[in-house]
């Protein structure tokens, strides 16, 4: 008997992504997997369920019957805790969790009996880059971001040479030089602007340049990050000395993107009030970890707010503004996954407990939570 593989549609107010396109159904199909998509799952996408059926899906429109007979369900967000209790018990459960603030929902998998994997939670390795879903939709974030900022400002990008005169090219600041900030580094830059970044971590300084940007130097003391690749958390007077010379390069510029966030804790407050208040009226900041608290004082999450004539922009699931791309590189993330860890021969997925990429990602199994969260 085929396993049966279950994608329900999205269904939070916005969310603009699918989790599985056709092209990815069809390979999953070719492993021996039975696929089953509810309907309207590419609705944002102008993706119709007669090519998901066409890619070898079946097509439901009973939610509740996809995710009781699935064997492994595959979505994006987190389930909501109703939606626990319809899981089969012993069935995988693929999607982002937030499990270090959704400790009742991590509880409830466990005592329904499913394993659970977190998304977030892949390792940055080279073997779990192809699923490693936080730098695919970090990327497109980045990207989003700059573009955001270029339309919502009132300065063009690039140096311009006119009859009436040269127009300098805006400055954009970067802050964080990980998966989301380079790309809004190299984005920012292929737009023309003069850029400029900073990150706690001295080692990025010459990918920074590499892109064309100049790096913040500030001495911070002993910094680092994990062995995941994530930025370790600042003592007070290392962000304080941070602050301070942020506050002198965001009074010189038009854009600021900031994208600083310590893994599985709130955003560092790294832009205050004051900051804001030193910064040229019709400046744009983006704060891309509003979704973990933000970046930004006085940043409202949904929202795009005006600060003594600075817009602070606030908007969630950035990655969503680009949501073809995002759904591709997610629903790629999915596939490598699900293939992985499949068992060719007995057409199956298997999951090995002693594997480093599920040691990292897998969260229940069992009846239990298998790692501190």
């Amino acid at each position: 008997m085929f396993m049966q593989i279950g994608v329900p549609r999205e269904t939070h107010s916005s969310e603009t992504r699918a989790p599985l396109l056709p092209g990815d159904v069809t390979r999953l199909v070719k492993l021996g997997a039975t696929v089953v998509v509810e309907r309207g799952i590419g609705a944002n996408l102008r993706i119709g369920d007669a090519d998901y059926e066409k890619a070898g899906a079946t097509v439901a429109s009973d939610r509740t019957a996809l995710l009781t007979n699935s064997d492994i369900v595959l979505r994006l967000r987190k389930p909501d805790l109703a939606e626990v209790q319809l899981l089969k018990p012993g069935s995988l459960h693929v999607s982002y969790l937030d499990p270090f603030s959704e400790k009742a929902l991590v509880s409830a998998l466990a005592e329904r009996g499913v394993s659970a994997v977190a998304m977030e939670f892949i390792p940055r390795t080279t073997r779990a880059q192809k699923m490693d879903a936080l730098s695919s939709q970090a990327s497109l974030a980045g990207y989003a971001a700059v573009i955001l900022a270029a339309e919502r400002t009132d300065r063009v990008l690039p140096m311009m040479t006119t009859p009436a005169g040269t127009i300098n090219p805006a400055r954009v600041f970067v802050i964080g030089a990980g998966v989301a900030g380079l790309q809004a580094i190299a984005t920012a830059k292929r737009l023309g602007a003069r850029v400029d970044a900073f990150d706690t971590r001295p080692v990025v300084a010459e990918q920074v340049r590499s892109l064309g940007a100049r790096f913040l130097e500030v001495d911070l003391g002993e910094t680092g990050q994990t062995k995941d690749g994530y930025a370790q958390a600042l003592t007070e007077e290392q962000l304080r000395i941070q602050r301070e010379a942020m506050a002198r390069q965001c009074a010189m510029s038009d854009i600021v993107i900031t994208t600083a966030q310590v893994f599985g804790r709130k955003a560092p407050v790294i832009i205050t009030r004051d900051m804001v208040a030193g910064m040229r009226p019709g400046s744009i900041i983006v704060d891309l970890a509003v979704e973990t608290g933000g970046n930004v004082e006085g940043v409202v999450l949904g929202q795009e707010v005006d600060i003594n004539g600075v817009r602070i922009i606030g908007l969630e699931n950035m990655p969503g503004r680009v949501a073809a791309a995002a759904s591709q590189m997610y629903s790629a993330n999915l596939y490598n996954f699900v293939e992985e860890f499949w068992d060719k021969e007995n057409k199956r997925l298997t999951l090995d407990l002693e594997d480093d990429i599920l040691q990292s990602c897998l969260i229940t199994h069992e009846g239990k939570i298998r790692r501190e969260i």
